[in-house]
């Protein structure tokens, strides 16, 4: 009877220890259509110091809230860092779940565009573009969006925005955000300000046109992205540089921040 006693004590031990474990480190189990519904950055860090969304937005991990309520993270090596101040909630095609869009930044080799994903009940890296190939260098995405119509989203990026920055467009193939086209004179960030929403997607006659201030930022450019080239529709000169958000109010007109005062403009007024 004792060792019967024992044993039952024993097993129930085991299941109460098992059980404890459960709960401090719970089992994420994700059913189909369990998407990303939002996300944010945590574990600030200093050991890149770049800092080019200001401090302190260098980051260890990100963190994922699922439709269910589940949550899954992901960390970066010491050699890498979310250099960011949010991720991007993104959808690479109609009723394909959400990804996250985000900035990570290497020691040796710089800024990349790096895309997370759900996988085996796991947020894992799904994509990544080639990095800037120099540390201290960095970028900032514009858009993601199906910028050409074939029902396939692209992403839009100004590489090194504060040095002869570069529009580029990517697009997902397998692990790889491999650039398909290139234009050179933009700047969509001031160093060091944690405002990256100098660009804007915005409608025009029924297409998708990237709003994108030139390399001195007195200058915004309508670009559009069709057979695989990037070209300029129209330029709106102004009065002063753009120093902040570029909102878009709808009906072809935007808001602009110059210093501490607002603008309105009307892009049909841009002249190609």
């Amino acid at each position: 009877m004792a060792k019967v006693f024992a044993r039952d004590s024993a097993a129930f031990l085991l299941r109460t220890f098992l059980c404890s474990l459960l709960v401090a480190f719970p089992v994420a189990v994700i059913a189909d259509g369990d998407g990303i519904t939002s996300a944010h950055y945590a574990d600030p860090v200093s050991r890149y110091g770049h800092f080019a969304p200001g401090r302190p937005h260098e980051y260890a991990r990100v963190e994922a809230k699922l439709r269910s309520g589940a949550r899954l993270w992901h960390q970066l090596p010491d050699s890498e860092v979310f250099e960011d101040v949010r991720p991007r909630l993104v959808y690479l095609a109609r009723n394909e779940p959400a990804q996250l869009l985000t900035i990570v930044s290497h020691r040796n080799q710089g800024a990349a565009l790096v895309l997370l994903g759900v996988e085996n009940n796991q947020l894992k890296i799904v994509a990544r573009s080639d990095p800037i190939g120099t540390p201290m260098r960095w970028l900032n995405p514009v858009a993601t969006a199906d910028l050409d119509g074939d029902g396939v989203a692209e992403f839009a990026a100004i590489i090194t925005p504060h040095i002869s920055g570069t529009l580029k467009i990517f697009r997902r193939s397998g692990d790889k955000l491999r650039e398909i086209a290139a234009l050179d004179g933009f700047s969509n960030h001031v160093y060091g300000s944690s405002e990256l929403g100098l660009s804007i997607l915005f409608s025009d006659s029924g297409r998708q046109r990237l709003l994108i201030p030139d390399q001195s930022r007195t200058v915004l450019r309508i670009i559009e992205f069709v057979a695989g080239s990037l070209r300029e529709t129209g330029r709106c000169i102004l009065a002063a540089r753009i120093t902040g958000a570029i909102v878009d109010l709808g009906g072809g007109e935007v808001e602009i921040t110059q210093g501490a005062g607002r603008q309105r403009l009307t892009l049909t007024n841009c002249h190609p």
